[in-house]
């Protein structure tokens, strides 16, 4: 996800407002919405992460909507992460993508995660959650 538009925005080079960033990458609006018919609620938690696990990956025929949705489960995922992990931020890629910084200093890109479950299922979100949070 390339967003050019917060360049003029840096307090250092790749680092942004916290919350201004996470509250434009927490929307997600196309994973919400098939998550709310579904019948999931996304409030930004582990557990919901879960739920996403669980449901029927309908959307898996539709290959306009594929991209769109594995984005916006890989900035869920982050979304997760920078909420409940203590010390992940939002860092933006100079190419423009969105990756989360744990306080170790790793960065984990969470779109190619989100492309990957959306595409497969596998790994699935709560997975990768674990895998980050013990980092």
């Amino acid at each position: 996800m390339n967003i050019p538009f917060l360049g003029h925005r840096r307090q250092r080079p790749g680092v942004f407002d916290p919350e201004g960033i996470a509250e434009l990458l927490a929307e997600c609006e196309l994973l919400r919405s098939q998550a709310g018919r579904a019948g999931v609620q996304l409030d930004d938690t582990v557990d919901s992460l879960q739920a996403l696990d669980q449901l029927l990956p309908r959307w898996r025929d539709d290959e306009d909507i594929l991209p769109w949705l594995g984005n916006d489960a890989g900035l869920y995922l982050g979304t997760v992460i920078v909420r409940t992990v203590p010390g992940a931020i939002w860092e933006i890629w100079p190419d423009g993508q969105p990756v989360v910084r744990l306080e170790s200093g790793r960065e984990f890109d969470v779109v190619a995660s989100g492309q990957e479950w959306a595409t497969s299922g596998v790994p699935e979100l709560s997975q990768l959650y674990a895998e980050v949070a013990e980092s």
